[in-house]
């Protein structure tokens, strides 16, 4: 057998079913589904189970979704260690030097680890630990 003498057994490649093209091509008017009936209409509700009671409602409600929480970038003060000495850091430049993703609604600064560098720091909060360690290096620390 070579190459060129292969063909496709009998019955491998059949023609697909094209439903609901008239009457003549014997799947046209209700395209094989019958007459009415549930099974006979183009869609059934997402998440329905047939009058079972969905898994969705079945399933018990938890916990409490507060709108209005501000969820913050959070930035370690041995992290600013990055930075040269004297610099501003600022959400910007933290962004930039790829130390945080995004800002989110806010940065704020914790106290772990050892700051060994004089920065000024502007951020939207400070835990009084980071305050402390930024001032102890001789930097400032502002509120945004």
């Amino acid at each position: 057998m070579k190459l060129h003498e292969l063909q496709a057994s009998e019955g491998s490649r059949q023609v697909r079913n094209r439903v609901g093209r008239g009457d003549s091509s014997g799947n046209g008017k209700t395209a094989g589904r019958g007459q009415k009936g549930q099974k006979a209409r183009s869609k059934v509700r997402m998440g329905f189970e047939g009058g079972q009671m969905p898994l969705f409602r079945r399933m018990p409600k938890r916990g409490f979704n507060n709108i209005s929480r501000k969820n913050y970038a959070i930035v370690n003060v041995e992290t600013l260690n990055k930075f040269e000495d004297g610099a501003e850091v600022t959400p910007v430049m933290l962004v930039e030097s790829g130390i945080i993703k995004n800002e989110k609604d806010g940065i704020k600064v914790l106290g772990n680890g050892e700051l060994s560098k004089k920065l000024t720091v502007k951020a939207n909060k400070f835990s009084a630990s980071a305050k402390a360690a930024i001032e102890a290096a001789g930097g400032q620390t502002e509120v945004i």
